[in-house]
């Protein structure tokens, strides 16, 4: 019998818990932001495997950054045209299989393509998890919501050289990509079987398909993002200005995106609603975003490579002694969670950037001869502000904004922190190469023969050093250099270290310059529910 789609009988879908959906997405955020640190540590295996040097290696990483780097500040959009649910299946599918196909990879240039499609899938994920809890939650409820997909943010780049370490020196590089498969297989079971678009999603999704795409603005996005972040990654090792490739990079990068944020706020259909930034507490939001991104990236990114460049610890070893700040996160994020429902959001953004910045201004104790236990203590030390930080401004973003922009706040916000990530990353890369060569001079500079302290400790070195003749001299100079070298690279960590830390404790009154929301505020966004 050929019954029409109006005589099929319709189903009711059981009611699910909003606890149940939370732990869904955040499924897939752990998953993706696991793989964008649990690669690094793999690097020289994959490189050798095959046949590439370490820098070509680096695109591995870097292929991935950009391309989901693009896909994030078009993830409103897309879920608009297609509809969100149907956007992050999409994305979890391709980041699934694409990791598949990375494990399988037979060559560097075909792993660089794979990766490529993975942060394509990657980056349109954080955006649509957020805007599901958004409005899967009411207001009172998000800040706890937020923390458990906060949770997996900062919990899985904690674990992720750690568990990359172990896999790599257990198994093959091969299995990092693999692990992916059963994580993203479950969260499409679950997200077909519990998730639904709300009706705000869906009217959005009917008239974004009567308007004309603006082309011009994708095409804005990828050429500036792309060219950005390709300068942001390759500065240092290219020289920055010295090199034509990062100059042309720059340029065109910077000069597109200005062009396009010129473009979003005068077309009539933008791809990104830049008009939300005129919301005080929105673009507030934004730029602490930024700033959390340079923090959480930046010190994720100076610890392990501070204790492998300086201490000699393996990868692995190094990843156990950041594990104990991510459980400490796991445990702080539903604490600042209950607290966000309670408290003035602002004074806890306030006192999060102020414990944050102590706490980095603590890590300045940092030496060569710390032990592993001091180290572990300091790292744990130094995330306990941050879910103080991530989850108010997170809840903030979207207090006064229409509902049916909550996937362009979502996208926006995930954007501005990435962007903040990376080019933290990148100043405090060449900022500490800058000041290990500054140290160096510095140091070498006092090294004077006519010195007494010199002629003592040199003579010391000589008698140590079991060999005679022009050969011990030799071997005390080598040692004498050696040991600048490891002075010199710890003195440019702490004035890393001070650096962010000053750079936060600027931003401690600034919260206050947000507004308050009201009851009527709090009403509208809780106006879907």
């Amino acid at each position: 019998m050929n019954c029409s789609r109006e005589a099929r009988p319709h189903y009711k879908r059981i009611p699910v818990s909003p606890w149940i959906i939370a732990m869904t997405v955040t499924l897939a955020t752990f998953m993706e932001v696991l793989d964008t640190s649990i690669a690094n540590v793999a690097l020289p295996h994959i490189a050798g495997n095959l046949g590439a040097t370490n820098d070509e290696g680096t695109w591995i990483l870097t292929s991935y950054l950009v391309s989901s780097a693009i896909v994030l500040p078009m993830s409103g959009w897309l879920s608009g045209l297609i509809g969100r649910k149907r956007f992050y299946m999409t994305c979890v599918a391709l980041f699934t299989l694409s990791s598949i196909l990375c494990g399988l990879a037979p060559s560097l240039p075909l792993l660089v393509f794979f990766r490529i499609l993975q942060g394509v899938g990657g980056g349109g994920l954080q955006p649509s998890e957020q805007a599901i809890l958004a409005d899967t939650f009411a207001p009172a409820q998000r800040g706890m919501a937020f923390a458990i997909y906060g949770m997996a943010v900062v919990v899985a780049p904690a674990i992720g050289p750690t568990l990359g370490g172990w896999i790599t020196d257990n198994y093959s590089w091969h299995w990092i990509f693999f692990i992916n498969v059963p994580i993203g297989l479950l969260s499409l079971f679950l997200t077909q079987r519990l998730i639904e678009d709300p009706p705000s999603a869906k009217e959005k999704k009917a008239s974004a398909r009567r308007i004309n795409t603006d082309y011009a603005g994708i095409s804005m996005i990828v050429i500036g993002v792309g060219f950005l972040q390709y300068a942001l990654d390759k500065g240092q090792e290219l020289d920055w200005l010295s090199s034509g490739y990062i100059r042309t990079a720059l340029v065109v990068g910077v000069g597109t995106l200005a062009l396009l944020i010129w473009r979003e706020c005068t077309h009539d259909n933008p791809i990104i609603d830049l008009k939300l930034l005129k919301r005080r507490n929105f673009f507030t939001a934004t730029l602490f975003n930024f700033t959390l991104g340079m923090v959480l990236n930046g010190s994720t990114i100076l610890i392990p490579q501070f204790l492998q460049t300086q201490l000699g610890y393996t990868s692995e070893r190094a990843g156990w002694a950041l594990s104990p700040g991510g459980i400490a996160l796991a445990l702080l994020m539903p604490v600042a969670g209950i607290l966000s429902q309670k408290i003035d959001a602002r004074k806890l953004i306030a006192f999060g950037f102020l414990v944050t910045s102590l706490s980095l201004f603590n890590m300045t104790r940092i030496y060569n001869g710390i032990d592993f236990q001091s180290v572990v203590w300091l790292r744990v030390i130094q995330v306990v502000g941050l879910p103080f930080i991530f989850i108010p401004i997170t809840t903030l973003a979207y207090v006064g904004v229409p509902k049916e922009k909550n996937d362009q706040v979502s996208g926006i916000s995930n954007f501005s922190r990435n962007i903040g990530g990376a080019i933290g990353v990148s100043f405090l890369t060449t900022f500490i190469a800058r000041h290990n060569q500054i140290s160096r001079v510095d140091l070498s500079s006092h090294l004077n023969r006519g010195s007494i302290f010199f002629q003592s400790y040199f003579r010391s070195l000589l008698q140590h050093s079991g060999i005679s003749g022009a050969a011990a001299s030799s071997h005390a100079f080598a040692q004498l250099d050696q040991l600048i070298s490891a002075q010199a690279g710890t003195i440019a960590f702490v004035n890393a270290f001070w650096v962010m830390g000053i750079a936060v404790c600027c931003l401690v009154p600034l919260p206050f310059l947000m507004k308050k929301p009201t009851a009527a505020d709090i009403e509208a966004a809780g106006a879907l529910h």
